[in-house]
């Protein structure tokens, strides 16, 4: 782990989406991320259907690959969803770890999907911690 390392934080909405994550993979719609799925680390935001877990990130895991996937064929068991022909990235993940201390979201700001890089990460308290400015990550990553 270096501190450069790049950390994708995504949303976590279901149970089954986390149990998902625990069995080695997470998706994310390729039309959200145009450029690329490039992070070292995956880290999880975890919403209301987690009670008293609602607001934080309590987990990460590791990249091991990605590849492109319809929607239909990561979850056969949807086929007449909406977005079922849509492309996403399926990324596949090392085992889970917990994150301690989480990573708070004491303002109750809107997540969607967040880059950071690891030193902001695992020293983060509160999800303002993870703020990157644009300018600060592609520098430190491309330099």
């Amino acid at each position: 782990m270096f501190p450069e390392d790049r950390v994708f934080v995504g949303v976590i909405n279901r149970q089954r989406d986390l149990n998902y994550a625990r069995a080695g993979w997470y998706r994310i719609p390729l039309a959200r991320m145009p450029d690329g799925m490039d992070a070292e680390y995956v880290a999880f935001f975890l919403s209301r259907a987690f009670g008293a877990r609602n607001g934080g990130i309590y987990y990460y895991a590791a990249r091991r690959g990605v590849e492109l996937v319809y929607r239909r064929d990561l979850l056969p068991s949807e086929p007449n969803h909406p977005r079922a022909g849509e492309v996403y990235y399926k990324v596949q993940l090392g085992a889970l770890v917990e994150k301690s201390p989480p990573v708070l979201n004491a303002s109750r700001r809107t997540v969607a999907f967040l880059s950071t890089t690891w030193d902001r990460f695992v020293n983060a308290r509160q999800l303002s911690d993870l703020h990157c400015p644009r300018e600060y990550y592609v520098d430190r990553i491309y330099r």
